[in-house]
């Protein structure tokens, strides 16, 4: 049966779509069918961070009744499978997010896991997300204004009729953080399933719209993604080759003199 994870965050810059693409990426790597749909569509941010964002059919000419879903889904060599929105002031003016329960129903169809990045904060737009999952996955920061937006979608959903199933806690920064994930669960009113740390990985892979789980597997918050992914799938993480020792490719050089070591 399918799973439909809503990603939603009380505020921008909390890495939300860097969780999806990784998660839906760990999911996906797992053997799992997974799907990820960018339903921001108004600050669409997914294709950019896949590379997608020269797609001619997305989300945008779905919701306007010009496509059909299945024009919209983009596999990546991962098996991910992505629905980008455009990019287009256009193409969101055009877009009915009512549109979205009825493309729901379609991707239920074919795939293990669904996963929807929301927009973030309190919209008109962000409330069908958070209606029809079967479960919200919070991402938040360990800052009081970001747990206190997070609180506010907590509130949102159940008031919509849906069901926070937990909380990321994102760039978590040392380990006094980790020791605190306790503390905010408390406060989210939710679990913390997992904390992902601070990463200079992340932002050197995403310069080359790749997922660090992909490009960084070895890497702290690639681990934390797996150990998320394994965690939704009730699976163990799947043991990956080391990347010590392996000789610095040209990419790798390149994205540490533009980004600085790890």
């Amino acid at each position: 049966m399918t799973k439909v994870f809503t990603i939603a965050s009380g505020k921008g810059g909390t890495g939300k779509t860097m969780t999806t693409a990784n998660l839906g990426t760990a999911l996906a790597l797992l053997g799992k069918r997974t799907i990820i749909l960018d339903a921001d569509i108004g600050m669409a941010n997914l294709g950019l961070v896949l590379g997608l964002e020269k797609s001619k059919i997305t989300l945008h000419e779905v919701l306007a009744g010009k496509a059909d879903i299945q024009q919209a889904i983009y596999e990546l060599p991962t098996g991910l499978r992505v629905v980008p929105s455009g990019i287009s002031l256009q193409g969101f003016q055009n877009a009915d997010p009512d549109r979205l329960q009825f493309v729901m129903s379609k991707l239920v169809m074919d795939a293990d896991y669904v996963l929807i990045d929301a927009p973030a904060g309190i919209s008109k737009d962000g409330v069908i997300p958070l209606a029809i999952a079967d479960e919200v996955l919070l991402v938040v920061n360990p800052e009081l204004s970001s747990l206190a937006d997070s609180v506010k979608i907590k509130v949102l959903t159940e008031m919509v009729g849906g069901a926070v199933g937990g909380v990321v806690l994102n760039r978590a920064s040392s380990e006094k953080t980790m020791l605190t994930s306790q503390k905010i669960g408390q406060i989210m009113g939710a679990e913390v399933l997992e904390v992902i740390p601070e990463d200079a990985s992340v932002r050197r892979a995403a310069a080359f719209k790749t997922p660090v789980v992909v490009m960084y597997p070895d890497s702290p918050a690639a681990k934390g993604f797996k150990r998320l992914a394994a965690r939704i799938a009730g699976t163990k993480v799947a043991t990956v080759e080391t990347a010590e020792g392996k000789k610095e490719t040209f990419i790798d050089r390149l994205a540490r003199s533009l980004f600085g070591g790890v």
